[in-house]
């Protein structure tokens, strides 16, 4: 049972082995080397994008409630707006019937004498 043969691997050459220490096999070291750093930069290059994906989404979520907001405050501003204009139009409305008042007061008994 110890000279079980290894299972077939088509990524190693044939004859050589797994542990025979020829130069194809710091090559293929090398490339193995090569192949872990660009899964590791690819996987960081995934992390960022999913993470970008959250900013984006979050973004999104918060786009929705400023509009949500504005659309709150211009209903609000408008209803002071209106508010505004009928007090400006009372304080008017009160001004004239004073300044009549005021004019029937003078006027009146002047009139009344002169007869």
């Amino acid at each position: 049972m110890a000279d079980r043969e290894q299972p077939y691997d088509p990524y190693i050459p044939s004859g050589s082995g797994a542990a025979a220490g020829g130069p194809g096999n710091s090559r293929t070291a090398a490339l193995q080397a090569q192949i872990d750093d660009t899964v590791g930069v690819m996987r960081e290059n995934i992390n960022k994008v999913a993470d970008r994906g959250d900013k984006i989404d979050a973004l999104g979520s918060k786009a929705d409630n400023l509009v949500h907001s504005t659309r709150e405050f211009r209903r609000g501003a408008n209803k002071v707006r209106k508010d505004m204009w009928w007090k400006d139009m009372k304080m008017r409305m009160c001004l004239i019937a004073g300044i009549v008042i005021l004019l029937v007061v003078i006027i009146v008994p002047i009139v009344v004498v002169k007869h």
